[in-house]
C-alpha cells in the first residue's frame, strides 16, 4: 500500500480559498442547518430560542470552517468552542445524542457544500478536497468528542450539585427540632425529592460499619416496591420510606433485616414530611433498644417498654441497682446463669418446660434458678408489678453493654 501523499502548499491554498468562498454563504448554511435540526427533533427549538440557536450555530460553523484550512500548529479555536458548547448544552438540558447529531449534521452540510463549490470549478479543486477528506472529518470528530466530554463532565457536576441540594433538604427535615418547623421546608423538599408533602412516612435507622455511601434517591427494595430515600451517616444509614396502599412496617422490618448486617430501628408512621424530624428521633430510640450484638430491625411501637428504659439512662441504672443489686456480688458465671434463665423463661412466655428445653436442663432446674433469683431480688415473678420491674431491669442490664445476658428472641 503506497504512502499517503503529503499536502503541498498549493493544496493548503486551494483548501483555504474553498473555505473562504464557503464562509460567504454562511448565513444560508446556518438556515439550512437549523432547518434540518428542526426536522430531526422538535427538542432543539424547545431548549433554545431560534435567534440564540442561529447565533451560536453561526459561530460554531464559522470557527469550524476556518479551522479546516488552518495549519495544524495553529490554536484549535474550534475545540475550545466545542468544549464551551458542550457545557452550555448540558446546562440547558439538551440530550447528549442531539448535541452529537448537531455536530455531525453540520459536518455533513459543510462537507457537501465544499464539494459542491469545487465541482462547479476546475477538477483540480475537487481532487484537493477529496485528499483533504480525512482532515475535515478528523476535525469534526474531534469537535464532537470534545463537546461530548465537556457535556458529560458538566452533567456530572450538575447532578452532584443537585444531589447536595436534595441532601440538604432531607437533612433539614430529619434534623428539624420538635416545635421549630421551618415554614415552607416540607413543600420545598416535596418538590425537590418528588415526594408528596402529606403521606404515610416512617424513618429507618440502620447501624452499620459499611462505607459504601448509598446515596441513591428513591432506591426501591427488590420485589417489594417500597420507596426509600437514604442518607449515610458516620456509623449508620437513615432512610425515609413512603408507604403506599397495602404496605406496612412489618414487611419493611423483614425486608431490611435480610439486607443489613447490623440492627435497626423503625419509627411509627407519621402523616407527612414535616414530621420526619420526630420520626427520626423515634427511630433512633428504637435502635437503642437493640443489644450490641443484635441483627434484627425492630419497630418502636413493638418495643415501647424497653424504649422507656433506654430513654431514661439514669433511671435505668437505678432500676438495675435496685432490682439486681444482690446479684453483683455473685461470681460472673453464676450471675450469668440466673439472668440467662430469666431471659429464656420470659421468651418462653413463663413456660418452665419450654425454657428447660432451650437451656438443656430439667424443668425443676429452671424452677430452682428462678426461686433463687426471687430470693436475691426480694421479688416474686408471680406478682405483676414485680415481674414488670424484673423484666425492665433485665432489659436495662442487657442494653447497658453487659455481656452476661445473651440475646434471645424474647419480645420487648
Amino acid at each position: 500500500m503506497g504512502a499517503r501523499r503529503r499536502r503541498t502548499g498549493h493544496d493548503w491554498k486551494v483548501l483555504a480559498e474553498s473555505c473562504t468562498a464557503l464562509l460567504e454563504r454562511l448565513p444560508e448554511l446556518v438556515d439550512e442547518h437549523l432547518r434540518r435540526l428542526a426536522e430531526h427533533s422538535p427538542v432543539y427549538d424547545q431548549v433554545l430560542p431560534y435567534d440564540q440557536q442561529w447565533r451560536e450555530a453561526e459561530d460554531a460553523m464559522r470557527i469550524g470552517i476556518e479551522t479546516i484550512s488552518a495549519p495544524r500548529e495553529a490554536p484549535r479555536r474550534d475545540l475550545q468552542y466545542a468544549e464551551e458548547a458542550g457545557q452550555r448544552r448540558a446546562q440547558q438540558g439538551l440530550p447528549l445524542e442531539l448535541l452529537v447529531h448537531a455536530y455531525r449534521s453540520a459536518g455533513y452540510l459543510v462537507w457537501d457544500s465544499l464539494l459542491e463549490g469545487a465541482g462547479s470549478q476546475e477538477p483540480e479543486r475537487l481532487g484537493v478536497l477529496m485528499r483533504s477528506a480525512t482532515l475535515v472529518w478528523a476535525a469534526i470528530d474531534a469537535q464532537a468528542a470534545v463537546a461530548s466530554d465537556a457535556y458529560r463532565a458538566t452533567e456530572m457536576e450538575l447532578r452532584r450539585r443537585t444531589d447536595e441540594q436534595l441532601h440538604a433538604l432531607l437533612d433539614a427535615l430529619l434534623e428539624e427540632p420538635a416545635g421549630q418547623e421551618t415554614p415552607g421546608l416540607a413543600a420545598r423538599a416535596a418538590a425537590g425529592l418528588d415526594l408528596p408533602e402529606r403521606g404515610a412516612y416512617a424513618v429507618v435507622v440502620l447501624r452499620t460499619e459499611r462505607r459504601d455511601a448509598r446515596e441513591a434517591f428513591h432506591r426501591p427494595l427488590p420485589a417489594a416496591g417500597y420507596r426509600f430515600v437514604w442518607r449515610m451517616r458516620a456509623d449508620r444509614e437513615v432512610g425515609v420510606v413512603l408507604l403506599g396502599p397495602g404496605q406496612d412496617l412489618d414487611t419493611v422490618a423483614r425486608l431490611l433485616s435480610g439486607r443489613c448486617s447490623g440492627p435497626g430501628g423503625i419509627s411509627p408512621v407519621v402523616p407527612g414530611l414535616a414530621e420526619l424530624g420526630r420520626a427520626r428521633r423515634l427511630a433512633e430510640l428504637a435502635l437503642r433498644t437493640c443489644p450490641p450484638d443484635a441483627h434484627e430491625v425492630v419497630r418502636l411501637d413493638q418495643r415501647m417498654p424497653t424504649a422507656l428504659v433506654v430513654s431514661q439512662p439514669e433511671l435505668a441504672g437505678r432500676l438495675v441497682s435496685d432490682v439486681f443489686g444482690a446479684l453483683i456480688g455473685l461470681e460472673p458465671p453464676d450471675r450469668a446463669v440466673l439472668l440467662e434463665t430469666l431471659d429464656v423463661w420470659l421468651a418462653c412466655e413463663g413456660s418452665a418446660g419450654r425454657a428447660a428445653g432451650r437451656l438443656y436442663c430439667h424443668r425443676n432446674t429452671v424452677f430452682n434458678r428462678l426461686r433463687r433469683l426471687e430470693q436475691l431480688t426480694s421479688r416474686s415473678l408471680a406478682r405483676p408489678r414485680d415481674l414488670i420491674e424484673m423484666t425492665l431491669a433485665l432489659d436495662a442490664y442487657r442494653l447497658s453493654g453487659a455481656t452476661a445476658v445473651p440475646t434471645t428472641d424474647r419480645p420487648a
